[in-house]
């Protein structure tokens, strides 16, 4: 895929996105043409974003084509985890030098993706551009397609430098990669009615593992999952499935809109997190697939989990009825969890909306009534100031906003990709209530807001 300014353009304005849905484009959200500044790209860049889509790829090999500091900042930030190959675990990279940004580093990529083929043999090889090397003008495409005719191997290009755009273009470059170059590129041995795949789902801290067992005795195969715990040859047949659900909001919408426009597949938006969403999910992709069975058999799984669920959640409701949290979060998450949230008896008095789409806020605005505090931007001293005003006792946020809570001296719950437990499904809705009445509960806090022996 040559990656063109009109390229980035289409991937920018998305149609089947609901910040392009406004007139002649205006009240469009800005972040998605934002570009990262140098020095301050918080938040991720293109070329991060493409990673966290693709990395996940468990069998492949993920290269990285520029200096040694693009891989090794980026490496391992999300927590996916995989059922078998550990070889998404290893970090290559050609660590460019000076003499390459010269002369160029086309060379040291080829011999890159030999060495890599030879030592490891994988699946795939995917090979992601940085900024310095879109810079010297490195022909990715021509150096993999050479390469795999070398080696037999596929090897596919990922023009992802961090200077085109924001984390979320780098998500849809990934997966424009995909179309181009691995769905549709092998058949499934066998098909079935009940033929699925999973977008946007990355298995963060294993929580795949907590639903694909459902779908198991609802008889509902999931083809691929794109990309947690995804194996390249499954990817590849990803073209055969009869339904795409995409799971994490927006991020790989142009994936799904494309796949339906060329092979015909259509696509929902669902989340895994809380009883309510769960239970919704399994009833829409039923009622998709269009099978009354089915849709019987979903109807009883329900009945069956919500009662196991509901006597396992009984001590913690008891524990965590009435209590006020701040949720810091983006995308999906900044509604799902409210969702989950909710189940478990707790208020949520304040939620981000910095990565949410219209869709995302309307759902926000419904759950959390007139009475709740909608954040755009959510800066430290923001945070301190609405946690002071709702008198929350608990903030949910990612791992970079915990001192913030410990600032406030109230508890912290991780909620983002550094998590390490799993939230989705009805099994995770109880390990969520767990971990938040054991920060809620924890003797420390009682201890750190009493007064200091010498005041």
């Amino acid at each position: 895929m040559k990656l063109t300014q009109g390229k980035i353009n289409e991937l920018l304005s998305e149609s089947a996105c609901e910040h392009n849905h406004k007139k002649d484009g205006k009240g469009k959200n800005k972040s998605c043409t934002q570009q990262a500044q140098p020095g301050a790209a918080q938040g991720g860049c293109a070329f991060d974003g493409a990673m966290i889509a693709l990395v996940p790829i468990t069998d492949a090999a993920h290269l990285v084509h520029g200096p040694i500091a693009c891989a090794g900042n980026s490496w391992g930030s999300r927590g996916s985890l995989s059922s078998g190959p550990m070889l998404y675990k290893m970090g290559f990279t050609t660590d460019l030098n000076e003499n390459d940004v010269i002369f160029g580093g086309e060379k040291r990529l080829y011999k890159a993706i030999l060495e890599i083929q030879q030592r490891y043999n994988p699946a795939a090889i995917f090979v992601y551009s940085t900024c310095v090397t879109a810079l010297i003008g490195d022909d990715l495409d021509a150096v993999c397609q050479t390469a795999a005719e070398k080696t037999g191997t596929p090897v596919i290009p990922v023009n992802s430098p961090g200077f085109i755009g924001s984390k979320n273009l780098g998500n849809r470059v990934g997966g424009e990669a995909l179309l181009d170059y691995v769905v549709g590129t092998r058949e499934p041995e066998l098909t079935t009615p009940y033929d699925i795949n999973l977008i946007g789902e990355y298995n963060i801290a294993g929580e795949l593992w907590n639903v694909l067992p459902l779908f198991e005795k609802l008889g509902i195969r999931v083809l691929a999952q794109i990309t947690g715990d995804g194996r390249y040859q499954d990817i590849a047949c990803a073209h055969r499935a009869k339904l795409n659900v995409m799971i994490c909001s927006k991020a790989l919408i142009n994936m799904a809109r494309k796949m339906e426009e060329k092979y015909g597949i259509p696509y929902i938006e669902e989340s895994f997190y809380g009883v309510e969403d769960m239970n919704r999910c399994l009833r829409n992709i039923a009622a998709k697939l269009g099978d009354p069975n089915l849709q019987q058999r979903v109807e009883q799984l329900i009945a069956a989990e919500t009662e196991k669920l509901n006597e396992a959640l009984i001590p913690y409701r008891e524990r965590l009825k009435g209590k006020r949290v701040v949720l810091y979060t983006g995308g999906v998450k900044s509604w799902s969890i409210i969702s989950a949230a909710k189940d478990l008896g707790m208020e949520v008095c304040a939620t981000s909306t910095k990565k949410s789409t219209e869709e995302d806020k309307a759902r926000i605005k419904e759950l959390l009534g007139k009475d709740g505090i909608m954040l755009e931007k959510g800066n430290a001293q923001e945070l301190l100031r609405v946690i002071a005003q709702t008198r929350a006792e608990m903030l949910i946020a990612g791992g970079r906003n915990q001192y913030t809570a410990l600032k406030a001296r109230i508890p912290f719950l991780d909620i983002n990709q550094e998590r390490h437990h799993p939230y989705a499904g009805y099994d995770g809705l109880v390990e969520m209530a767990r971990e938040l009445d054991e920060a809620l509960h924890s003797p420390v806090w009682e201890q750190i807001r009493q007064p200091a022996p010498w005041e």
